[in-house]
């Protein structure tokens, strides 16, 4: 298949690709990576009337340390992300979960802020800056702001992002003490979009009681669903085998409506979703309480 006709431009700078936002509005489609708007374009399942290429726009590939957190370019690949020591010492989580985003060839040429940006619900990196609070630095015409990613996932394919914006940058907090991570999928095949996903982000205080939990689980709703009722009730609590099993039963029946498709039926992803929280929550902890462990690898 070939896409239908559209008109290209290629800025090289990030005030000229927010100029070319604004000037076609919705028409146009932003050209990061390209591993899922592309193939969607050579099927016509998207046919913007406009691309704008930001391969050209070098400002946006980057990783950076701050006062406030870690700084990552949205157009920084995904691959070298991965390979940043300074991701690993300063966001664990995300040097985690990189692996588990399809294949070395893919990551290459994907980029961090065009897989957050495209929000696919059974995509990983929405998961996980949702379980560490990272913020969004969007930019515009009329200057940036910064949206949470709370607020920043709207539901299917749907951001907070406007017409003539796009994501610049994310903020990601540093680790606090007692901070633990851990992430797990599971999928078909190696490289396939899980079938269901957990990224968790978790903290200790000095009695090795639970006083923060963020649980964020993906491909089980319109995009990343926060686990709250499962982190209720491991607040406050020791992670117990106890403690994990209940806030495991709460995420798998209480905080998700999970869809049925050809994939996966809603009883099993509830399924699944008990065992990832099982699973990946004991590590976490163990993280906080300073155990060094190696990540959970890729599993089918």
């Amino acid at each position: 298949m070939k896409p239908a006709p559209f008109e290209y431009h290629r800025p090289g700078t990030t005030d000229e690709a927010v100029t070319l936002l604004a000037e076609h509005g919705w028409e146009a489609k932003l050209l990061a990576g390209g591993q899922s708007l592309i193939p969607a374009m050579n099927f016509r399942l998207a046919q913007p009337g406009v691309l704008i290429d930001l391969n050209n726009v070098e400002e946006l590939a980057y990783i950076r340390d701050g006062d406030v957190g870690l700084h990552i370019g949205a157009m920084t690949r995904q691959r070298s992300a991965e390979r940043s020591e300074l991701v690993a010492a300063r966001a664990p989580l995300v040097h985690e979960a990189l692996p588990f985003v399809a294949h070395p060839q893919i990551r290459s040429r994907g980029t961090i802020g065009g897989s957050i940006a495209h929000a696919d619900p059974a995509s990983e990196l929405p998961a996980v800056t949702l379980a560490l609070e990272a913020r969004f630095r969007l930019r515009s015409p009329r200057g940036a702001r910064s949206v949470s990613a709370d607020e920043f996932f709207t539901g299917l394919f749907g951001t907070a992002l406007e017409s003539d914006e796009l994501l610049a940058e994310i903020e990601i907090p540093p680790p606090a003490d007692g901070a633990g991570w851990g992430f797990a999928e599971i999928s078909r095949r190696h490289g396939d979009y899980g079938l269901a996903g957990l990224a968790a982000a978790v903290q200790l205080d000095g009695d090795g009681k639970c006083s923060k939990a963020r649980l964020a689980l993906l491909s089980v709703g319109d995009g990343p669903v926060l686990a709250t009722s499962a982190a209720e009730t491991l607040l406050g609590a020791e992670p117990s085998e106890e403690a994990i099993r209940a806030a495991a039963n709460a995420a798998a029946h209480r905080d998700i409506d999970p869809p049925s498709d050809i994939h996966a039926s809603a009883a099993y992803r509830r399924r699944l979703v008990e065992v990832l929280t099982r699973r990946v929550l004991p590590r976490a902890f163990d993280r906080a309480r300073g155990v060094d462990l190696k990540p959970i690898t890729h599993e089918a």
